[in-house]
This record gives C-alpha cells, sequence and structure tokens, in this order.
C-alpha cells in the first residue's frame, strides 16, 4: 500500500497539475483523493490564454520547447488525450504540429536602420569567449550570488550572441551568474542554432489551450475536485517530535476563513511563489499598474512557513525585489493582416516558423513573434495575434517619450511598428488592432542573485507528508523559468511521498554528447 491515500495540492500551475496526473497515473491514488485548492478563478497558472476577438487576446507569456530537454513534460503529456484528437496525446500532437511547421528564423536581430542583421556572427572577441569557457568550468559554489554583469566584460554584453541568449531566455545583465551557466549547460544543444531557433518546439494553440485544458479534462474525468478562489496562506506543523509533519492548511474562500486537517494518511504538494503574482492588464490607452504590496497574497504562504520551519528557504530573496524582477508583455490583435503580411515579406518567416525578433537597438529591448494561426481557442478566421515583450521598462522609447512601464498598449504599437520601418502603414494598423500590456513584477524573479540555501528541496529535510513545487524550489543542475522545471519537480515530490518505485527521466547534459559538445565548441571558437 502507498504511504498516503489522499492529497491536497496547493495551486493549480503545470507542477500542480502534473503532480495530480503522477499520483493517479504512477502511485495508483483514485483522482477522488486530490483536492486541488486554486486561488484564481480558473486553473493553468502561468500558462495562460484568454481574451477574444473584440477585446482582444492575451498571454502575459511566451514559451518554447526543445525534444531533448523537456523529458519530463512530455512523459507526463504522453498520458494525457488531445482534446481535438482524443486518439492521440498530447504529446504527439505537439510533435506532429512542428514536424509540419519548421522553425528557421530568418530576421532574428534588426538593427537601428531595419536591417537584418547576420545573427551567424555571434559577435565574439577571445575575451569573450574565454569569459564564457569559463563560466561553463566554474563550480557554483565559486560562483556564488554574483551578477553576470561582473562576470563578463562590457563587450560580451554587447554582442550579438548576448542579444539574442538573453532574449529568448529573458536574462537580465543583474541575474544571476548561476543561473546562466545552468542554461548555458542545459541549453548547450542551442548554441549551434540560437540564430535560427531551429531546435525550438511549440504547441499547437496557446500553451493553456494545448496543455491545461486537456490536462484538467482528463483529471476531471478521474474524479479531481479543484476548490477554486481557495487561497492558502499559512499551515501549522505537527509537534517536533513527529518531524517535520504538516498538521493543517489555513485557507480564505470570499473572506471567510477555513481549514483542512491532514490526518495520518494525507499528504501535501504545495505551490510556493508565482512568478505572475499580481500581473495587471492595461489596454489600448492605459499602461498597465504596477503592483508592488503583493496584493494576491501569491507569497504569502511561503513567508509564513519559511518563519516557521527551518530549512524552507527564503522567499524575500525572491518577492523583495520588483525593479530587478518586472517586465512587460504585449499582444496584438489585429482584424487585418496588412501588419502581418509586412512582417513576411521583411523577415521571410510564415508566421510560426520564425523565432523571436529582437530589435537590437531598442532602448526597451523589444522582441515580438508572430505565432501560427489560429492561435487561440475559437479564434475567428481573418483575425490574427502577435506576441512581444520588453526587457527594459525604465528607459525611454526610441520613439515615444515613454518609459514601457508607462505606455499604453498604443505606445507600444507606435514604438513597434517605427522599430520595424512600417510608418507608412501605422494609421491603418492602428485602426485594426488593439494592444493588451501587461505588467509582471516578478515574472524573472527566479533568476535573482541567490544564496545555495534560499531556495528549498522538493523535500525539505525531516518533511514526512508533505513536498514543495514550483519555480522556486531546487533542483540542482536545473533551469528555473522553465514549463520542464515545474514538472521535473512535480515527479520528484510525488515518487518520493508516494515511494513510487519509478526514476524520474535524467536531466539532459549535451556536454555529454560528443557531437553537440564539438558543435558547440566550433560555434564558440568561431
Amino acid at each position: 500500500m502507498p504511504p498516503f491515500n489522499q492529497a491536497y495540492i496547493v495551486g493549480s500551475g503545470i507542477g500542480a497539475l502534473s503532480a495530480a496526473v503522477l499520483l493517479i497515473r504512477d502511485a495508483g491514488m483514485h483522482g477522488s483523493r486530490i483536492r486541488i485548492l486554486e486561488e484564481s478563478p480558473l486553473p493553468g497558472g502561468a500558462l495562460d490564454g484568454a481574451g477574444n476577438a473584440s477585446q482582444g487576446y492575451v498571454t502575459r507569456g511566451g514559451r518554447m520547447f526543445t525534444d531533448e530537454t523537456y523529458t519530463c513534460l512530455w512523459n507526463v503529456l504522453d498520458s494525457i488525450p488531445s482534446l481535438d484528437t482524443p486518439s492521440r496525446t498530447v504529446h504527439e500532437e505537439v510533435r506532429a504540429f512542428n514536424q509540419q511547421l519548421l522553425s528557421h528564423a530568418r530576421a532574428r536581430l534588426i538593427d537601428r536602420h531595419h536591417r537584418i542583421i547576420d545573427a551567424s556572427d555571434l559577435g565574439f572577441d577571445l575575451q569573450d569567449r574565454l569569459e564564457l569557457m569559463r563560466l561553463l568550468a566554474t563550480p557554483e559554489r565559486a560562483l556564488g550570488a554574483k551578477p553576470i554583469e561582473e562576470y563578463f566584460s562590457p563587450h560580451f554584453l554587447d554582442t550579438n550572441f548576448w542579444a539574442m541568449w538573453r532574449t529568448t531566455f529573458a536574462f537580465q545583465n543583474w541575474h544571476s551568474a548561476v543561473e546562466l551557466r545552468r542554461y548555458m549547460l542545459r541549453f548547450l544543444q542551442e548554441l549551434p542554432r540560437i540564430h535560427t531557433l531551429g531546435g525550438v518546439r511549440r504547441t499547437t494553440l496557446n500553451q493553456y489551450d494545448t496543455i491545461v485544458r486537456p490536462m484538467v479534462k482528463w483529471l476531471l474525468a478521474h474524479g479531481v475536485l479543484f476548490e477554486f478562489g481557495t487561497r492558502v496562506v499559512d499551515v501549522d506543523f505537527a509537534d517536533a517530535s513527529s518531524g517535520l509533519r504538516l498538521q493543517t492548511l489555513h485557507a480564505l474562500r470570499d473572506g471567510r476563513p477555513l481549514s483542512y486537517h491532514l490526518g495520518p494518511d494525507d499528504c501535501a504538494l504545495l505551490t510556493l511563489g508565482s512568478m505572475t503574482a499580481d500581473s495587471r492588464n492595461g489596454n489600448d490607452h492605459q499602461a498597465p499598474e504596477l503592483v508592488r504590496d503583493q496584493r494576491d497574497g501569491a507569497w504569502t504562504l511561503w513567508k509564513n512557513m519559511a518563519r516557521k520551519a527551518p530549512g524552507l528557504g527564503r522567499p524575500e530573496t525572491f518577492c523583495g525585489h520588483v525593479d530587478e524582477s518586472k517586465w512587460a508583455s504585449f499582444t496584438l490583435t489585429m482584424s487585418s493582416p496588412l501588419l502581418l503580411q509586412r512582417i513576411q515579406a521583411f523577415s521571410g518567416n510564415e508566421p510560426g516558423t520564425g523565432g523571436l525578433m529582437t530589435f537590437k537597438d531598442s532602448s526597451w529591448l523589444m522582441s515580438i513573434v508572430v505565432p501560427h494561426s489560429p492561435h487561440f481557442d475559437e479564434q475567428p478566421d481573418g483575425v490574427y495575434t502577435l506576441w512581444g515583450y520588453g526587457l527594459l521598462q525604465e528607459t525611454q522609447g526610441n520613439f515615444i517619450d515613454r518609459t514601457m512601464a508607462q505606455a499604453t498598449g498604443q505606445d507600444i504599437l507606435t514604438e513597434l511598428m517605427h522599430h520595424l520601418g512600417f510608418e507608412d502603414i501605422l494609421e491603418e494598423v492602428r485602426q485594426t488592432t488593439t494592444v493588451v500590456p501587461v505588467m509582471m513584477p516578478y515574472i524573472t524573479s527566479e533568476f535573482e542573485c541567490r544564496s545555495l540555501s534560499d531556495r528549498p528541496p522538493v523535500r525539505p529535510p525531516g518533511a514526512s507528508n508533505f513536498a514543495l513545487l514550483g519555480q522556486y524550489v531546487e533542483i540542482p543542475e536545473d533551469v528555473v523559468f522553465t514549463v520542464e522545471y515545474s514538472v521535473r519537480g512535480a515527479m520528484h515530490g510525488v515518487y518520493g511521498l508516494m515511494d513510487v518505485k519509478k526514476e524520474v527521466p535524467p536531466i539532459y547534459h549535451g556536454i555529454a554528447d560528443a557531437k553537440v559538445a564539438l558543435a558547440s565548441l566550433r560555434t564558440l571558437m568561431g
């Protein structure tokens, strides 16, 4: 018999949903014994996709996947039927989609004169190469809490390579050198194709429609109970003699307190923090609000737990530096194909085949990507979308007299059209385009410079009946700010709690593959 026969899961992001799938599929728990407690009215966490053709569609983030590194995600999605074709799994659906629509960006970098830069020239000099190789060879303990900008020379930070790498993965110069090292090792196979993003895999629609909705349908069919509008804010631990054992979950629903008491046969999996906490939408004529005072309570549970027991990390490291972790994204909804036709002619990429187009001289470091249409469920014919973001929020635009943090949707559209050199069609595009900007205070908080103990392990020392989920747990060698990280954490948590005799798929190490290592070395050495 497994050690537990009932589970409480806090949160409904991809880690939480995967934990529920794994409890049923691999641990043999009946779905009716699983209760998912979610503060929001919808599941999915950061994997969102919402809106409509008239008011505008919106996704807060744009995610890339790869075949080699996303082994845990594909493992879970191999068990989930597609909504469109139930005879095949979501993984099979995504694989088939990417076989039909190959990624090969032809306009990865664009300069201030609207010219496509030859991004195959990474721009390295000898010192840049030595610095990058030294990073790969330096142990994490030796790097400590050093930021990227203190590790590399100014020349490296101005190379084509860094413009592409940082915008692909959303690194700021002040982020952790340890996290960059992990990314370089984890995605080493992408180095020779960073200028084309040829290794990128995309979902058929946005990730909410392609991944979250099928998972939720599968879980509901297995009897899993979702309790939305339920904010878990605190826990009680049993007395120390029984180890670190959760006894009670304290929550709020409709402003009223309620509690969940864990018996001897109950376990819990708790999501810590949120990279999309307190996100706010703007519109065509209003910039999104930047929330600094943690109104939605996404960090409250972790803060309270960390105060009560050792070994549970330091949440303030990640939620205490909004100006270091914030940036804004934006989604264009267009009722005319004009802009996308011009982008296709300019870039040489049909929608869905290009990667991020980064305006290297943009004071906001703006990037855009054009997805295959439709990108949202029930998106009408003749309606098109485009997603983009800017890494730098507090600098004036090149063409508008506002920072990106102050910019309305139409301000962003104006800035974008000037970077593309499409001023001649700006007014026509403006009349047929709705722009929804989104400000996210903590979106890259996972990359904050940190000490080794700031992130707790999935199974904290002494924890007997609970595990931790999400982007703020520590999984050695793996990379945060990826869907794979959340799913891998769920596997470690479920298999450990339930004594499942299955191996978590190993982390991919491109450097151990002679062919990959040689190709990357050739690229690095020019």
